[in-house]
């Protein structure tokens, strides 16, 4: 089957992989289209690194199938690894070895006879001045962008990016995600991002599969969360708990509650903000500030694993 016809690049059936009686990930079905930008969200631990371990073949699964690019993954078949490239956390670069050096070698081991290619892939990620410094010398996003380069370096149609921003600074993950929407518009590289942190990358995926203790727990299309995501009243109050009183007996509030000490969202009366205002005021309850806001994806993600607030 040619994958010009494909509309699925990644699918799994049922995936499941136990250690012992721990199950890492429990009935794992995925769908990523041809073409989409697909996030793989949940906390550290949730079964992420041990499905991009399953997805190239690096280990096992307990029970469940894998397709790609159309052809079940099965053992000692692995010609589709030289249509897709992966980044992960710590991929193996030589520290005392240059770039270019390093890239040669990942060149020759997937049978790339360009020699070429490592300079375009270099130019692809912004960085081919570094190409004859050692890698040891890089900071940690020009490390993260030669990873993708060494990802880059066959043409892949599919690229799998295990958190491709962590460790970084602000301008480090914009330029990462710039880099990753060229990817996805200029090449039409269809592409998959596991991550704990959806706040730094959420503005490129179009569908996101929520991960929690190795489940699945819900796909969402982005387009389609951002059209019904939730509105609500946040209220900054010098004490939340008198505030909360005059909501409920005066305004007949119900759908509150305290998010933060001296932070209330409410989530009804939404166009009667000046109404509750003035009466939080007439009843002695400070309000320095009052905003309408929606609920993000990161909220309604951490709502549904029972995770915290980043930091």
């Amino acid at each position: 089957m040619e994958v010009a016809y494909l509309q699925e690049i990644i699918k799994t059936y049922n995936l499941t992989k136990r250690y012992g009686k721990q199950k890492a990930v429990d009935n794992l079905n995925i769908n990523v289209r041809k073409g989409d930008i697909y996030g793989l969200f949940g906390l550290d631990g949730a079964g992420k690194t041990t499905i991009v371990k399953m997805l190239l073949g690096l280990i096992k699964p307990t029970t469940g199938i894998i397709e790609i690019f159309g052809e079940r993954v099965s053992a000692g078949r692995y010609d589709y690894l030289k249509r897709l490239g992966a980044l992960m956390p710590y991929s193996g670069f030589y520290p005392n070895l240059t770039v270019r050096v390093n890239l040669d070698i990942h060149r020759r081991l997937m049978g790339v006879q360009e020699k070429e290619s490592i300079e375009a892939a270099l130019s692809e990620v912004g960085l081919l001045y570094v190409k004859d410094r050692l890698f040891k010398s890089l900071c940690v996003d020009a490390k993260r962008r030669v990873g993708i380069a060494k990802a880059l370096l066959h043409k892949p149609e599919l690229l799998i990016l295990d958190e491709p921003t962590v460790g970084l600074d602000p301008l480090g993950v914009k330029r990462v995600r710039q880099l990753i929407m060229d990817l996805a518009v200029k090449r039409q590289t269809t592409i998959l991002i596991l991550s704990a942190n959806i706040r730094e990358i959420e503005q490129l995926v179009a569908k996101v599969g929520i991960i929690h203790q190795g489940r699945i727990l819900e796909q969402i299309d982005c387009k389609t969360f951002y059209k019904k995501n939730k509105q609500y009243l946040e209220i900054k109050v010098d004490n939340d708990k008198k505030a909360l009183f005059v909501l409920e007996q005066y305004i007949h509030i119900s759908n509150d509650k305290v998010v933060n000490p001296g932070i209330i969202r409410i989530y009804e009366k939404l166009n009667e903000s000046s109404q509750i205002n003035r009466l939080l005021q007439e009843n002695g309850v400070n309000v320095s500030e009052m905003i309408l806001v929606n609920e993000t994806l990161e909220e309604y993600i951490l709502k549904l694993t029972g995770g915290q607030q980043y930091d």
